[in-house]
């Protein structure tokens, strides 16, 4: 019966330990590495489901396909400047179910420069597609102006180094937000 306790004692510890701890991936793109830590402690749920989607390979062969700059989206009252990746047109087949969205009044993490974040129809439809900020995106917060429900969108985590391959990508021309030729995403692994 001790002996029990003490397995279970140490398992919630260890489970406690790993909550607060950042995990970093590498995002090895056709334009260089984008190194990313994700905030398991503050976004647990949102981090999860991109890790399980990077553990399954499913980001392997997969591309950022959306830029979102000022001179390309003439019709949105409320600009950002993102690129966006992920399984795009593979989204829908082979995946994981939708989560829950945890909002930035939630976690606390903000749409900064460099912060990566889930992209979402309504709140709770979030998957596999992923954008990464250029400059700060307040309007993309909990109550931004972006999205007409007001919830924003799950940002969890935050670029430690390749924004100069993040920037190169934001810079390539992208009428109507898509890129012709999208940028290919070799593999997401943990570093």
């Amino acid at each position: 019966m001790k002996l029990r306790f003490f397995a279970l004692i140490l398992s919630a510890t260890i489970a406690f330990a790993a909550c607060g701890k950042k995990e970093h991936v590498v995002i090895a793109t056709e334009l260089g590495d984008i190194h990313v830590n994700l905030d398991m402690k503050n976004a647990p749920v949102t981090s999860a489901n991109f890790l399980r989607y990077v553990e399954a390979g499913l980001f392997d062969s997969t591309c950022f396909y959306r830029i979102v700059r000022p001179d390309n989206q003439p019709n949105d009252p409320v600009r950002i400047a993102v690129i966006q990746g992920g399984r795009y047109e593979d989204e829908e087949t082979g995946g994981f179910p939708p989560i829950t969205h945890e909002t930035t009044e939630m976690t606390g993490i903000r749409h900064l420069n460099g912060v990566i974040s889930m992209a979402r129809w309504t709140p709770g439809t979030a998957t596999s597609e992923f954008f990464i900020c250029v400059g700060d995106q307040p309007d993309l917060d909990f109550g931004g102006k972006r999205n007409p429900d007001g919830q924003g969108f799950a940002a969890f985590g935050k670029v430690t180094k390749g924004m100069d391959v993040v920037m190169k990508i934001h810079g390539i021309e992208a009428p109507g937000q898509y890129l012709k030729k999208p940028v290919l995403i070799y593999s997401i692994t943990r570093e």
